[in-house]
């Protein structure tokens, strides 16, 4: 047996070993992957918990709430508008930690209160080389990771699901719109749907990995893959345009390329 099957067998006796799990499903690659196998697993004990908030594209809780339809897999929704959660809006280094406890507090009370004792998140082996203090809020409250348990990694994940044919085997990496915010620059409702409008209009111009990172009120800084550099200029004229709609002044490329959690690169570099 060769490694990654190894791993998905283990992944499935964790699963297995837990009874009952309700996972925090956003739609993205690892949350699905784990669901599904969940699912196959546990059968009607494995349930989804999907947030809808101001920090999700739409387009991703839709997604979520398609998966759930398609597989018969029983979904609860929690709507949460973590603006109003003290202290995240002014967006300090921990921000993360403070969102996901208050979030996993919520999920793990609305299981309980269903009969699932058992609350996993999608956290992958990768996940361990980058700032992420929302983490510690995870192993706080005794919330399982059970792809990172087993090792699987995302290359993995994405192999698997793709052997599986899950629908978002090969979907681009995301992050919640919080992610775009400079640390210590205030998170508004107005300034995140600056950046959901932006980023879904670059996805319609076919930049499926990009991100739009936001400085002060009125600057973008676009990252896509470096590939995709010249094709952004054959564009630049109409993404300047319609960011100027939305509220930026400014518009810029970075000429780094795109990279997850790159707003935290101060602080990797600092420490």
């Amino acid at each position: 047996m060769t490694e990654i099957y190894k791993k998905l067998s283990d992944l499935r006796k964790l699963l297995k070993s837990f009874g009952s799990a309700a996972v925090a499903f956003s739609g993205g690659v690892d949350s699905t992957f784990l669901l599904k196998v969940a699912h196959e697993e546990l059968g009607e004990k494995a349930v989804a918990v999907t947030v809808f908030s101001p920090l999700i594209p739409k387009k991703e809780a839709q997604d979520a709430e398609n998966f759930c339809k398609n597989e018969n897999i029983r979904q609860f929704v929690l709507e949460l508008d973590p603006l109003e959660i003290p202290g995240f809006k002014e967006n300090p280094e921990n921000r993360c930690y403070i969102c996901k406890k208050e979030i996993f507090n919520k999920i793990k009370n609305l299981a309980s209160e269903n009969g699932v004792f058992t609350v996993c998140d999608g956290s992958n082996a990768d996940d361990t080389g980058d700032y992420r203090p929302g983490m510690q809020a995870i192993r706080e409250l005794g919330i399982k990771s059970p792809l990172l348990e087993c090792g699987l990694t995302k290359n993995e994940i994405r192999i698997l699901s793709k052997e599986m044919d899950l629908p978002c085997w090969n979907k681009p990496s995301a992050a919640c719109l919080a992610s775009r915010f400079v640390y210590g620059e205030e998170i508004t409702g107005k300034k995140l749907k600056m950046v959901e409008f932006a980023e879904d209009f670059l996805r319609e111009k076919g930049f499926s990995q990009q991100r739009v990172r936001i400085h002060g009120e009125n600057l973008a800084r676009i990252e896509v893959n470096k590939e995709d550099f010249e094709k952004i200029l054959k564009v630049k004229e109409e993404i300047s345009n319609y960011f100027r709609s939305l509220g930026f002044v400014y518009t810029t490329l970075d000429l780094t390329g795109f990279r997850s959690g790159s707003m935290n690169e101060v602080i990797n570099e600092r420490n």
